[in-house]
């Protein structure tokens, strides 16, 4: 395990006003974080029925649970704003933009940032995209047919042609180049099933799953490199991150007791049945239910809602969440690093579950990234 190149990044969505968010990037960057990360929503995962502030702290201080700015303009103002932290989405999809349009707006925010975006990528999430009217169709085949098409657009000055399912070009061109010559923006893919592993293994330059535990990790990350290996790629040169929700507290037990609440539990209604029949039980919305993919949160109502939550095993929750103190977080990161991670994103959850948590939980995580800054 070699932690001295363990990477420390952080969720970073201006969910407040644009002037708060452009103060809150500048401090993360100069807090030394190596990546900043903004979320690609229309939707948030909280449903409206049941963010009031007698179930939902943060509805305390945030009146909408949906209130998102378009991901690229805001990472425009970011880029314009830092100079030195990376800049990514977690995670963009290819169901409301155009491949096309994507590796155009790819390059664009790698020429505002001077070489500091990366583009991070998914199958997509059914909230962002079925209740707008857009079709919902084989996402996993999809976001490979996208990633050829960007790749192509990318590395051709000339007109190119391009026969697929999905999408069709005849004599497309693009002909923005990078900021740096031949350096093209990272794209990192969130994957988490096998189809969606080979693909990252064949296309990606980095990893980003939501949910891990190290095992899977470890045995996700092998998937991925040996698709690199039969492509003739070099498996290092994919970087492992990994999207971690945390709670983190001085004291262990404050993180137990945070985990219970509505809103660290109404989360795991994006996890797919599968992983809560490890847990005895099955998903609270149906037993074929993949949250992720089907979760849409102004579909349920406050009883639906809250029925589910209750349903969600304590165990399960402890188990998915990165929670506990600063030593103890620590060494959940160098267990990861022991499995093959190379990059942390962390999203302090914590002071959503109890806002008078802001100033300690966003201390402690300071002290984790020094922590590692430092070693």
């Amino acid at each position: 395990m070699d932690i001295d190149n363990i990477k420390i990044g952080t969720e970073a969505t201006f969910i407040t006003p644009m002037k708060d968010g452009i103060k809150t990037i500048k401090r993360i960057e100069n807090s030394g974080y190596d990546s900043a990360w903004l979320s690609d929503h229309i939707m948030g995962w909280t449903p409206e029925s049941i963010w009031d502030p007698e179930i939902i702290k943060a509805a305390s201080f945030n009146k909408y649970p949906h209130h998102f700015y378009e991901v690229f303009s805001t990472l425009a103002v970011a880029g314009w704003e830092t100079s030195k932290i990376s800049l990514g989405t977690s995670v963009t999809e290819v169901f409301r933009r155009h491949p096309a349009v994507l590796a155009q707006i790819a390059l664009t925010q790698d020429n505002i940032s001077k070489g500091r975006f990366i583009l991070g990528i998914g199958a997509g999430e059914g909230e962002n995209v079925v209740p707008y009217g857009i079709e919902w169709k084989k996402p996993v085949s999809r976001l490979e047919e996208a990633l050829h098409i960007i790749k192509l657009l990318w590395e051709n000055e000339e007109k190119v042609s391009y026969e697929g399912k999905f999408w069709k070009l005849k004599d497309a061109i693009l002909q923005l180049h990078p900021f740096k010559k031949r350096r093209y923006p990272p794209i990192w893919i969130a994957a988490h099933g096998p189809k969606m592993l080979e693909i990252t293994g064949r296309l990606g330059d980095g990893w980003l799953p939501a949910y891990s535990s190290p095992d899977s990790y470890k045995k996700r990350l092998s998937i991925i490199h040996d698709a690199a290996k039969k492509e003739g790629r070099d498996p290092t040169s994919i970087t492992p991150a990994l999207f971690c929700y945390l709670v983190i507290d001085d004291e262990h037990n404050e993180c137990d007791s945070l985990l219970t609440s509505p809103i660290a539990k109404n989360q795991l209604l994006t996890l797919p049945n599968s992983l809560f029949e490890e847990y005895g039980t099955c998903h609270p919305l149906g037993k074929d239910f993949y949250g992720l993919l089907e979760y849409i949160p102004t579909h349920y109502d406050r009883k639906t809602v809250l029925e589910a939550i209750d349903q969600i095993p304590d165990k399960m929750c402890q188990d998915i969440y990165l929670h506990g103190t600063v030593d103890e977080i620590i060494g959940e990161i160098e267990t990861y690093a022991k499995a093959g991670l190379r990059h942390a994103v962390l999203y302090n959850t914590t002071y959503l579950a109890d806002p008078t948590k802001i100033k300690s939980s966003f201390g402690c995580m300071k002290r984790v990234l020094e922590y590692f800054k430092d070693t």
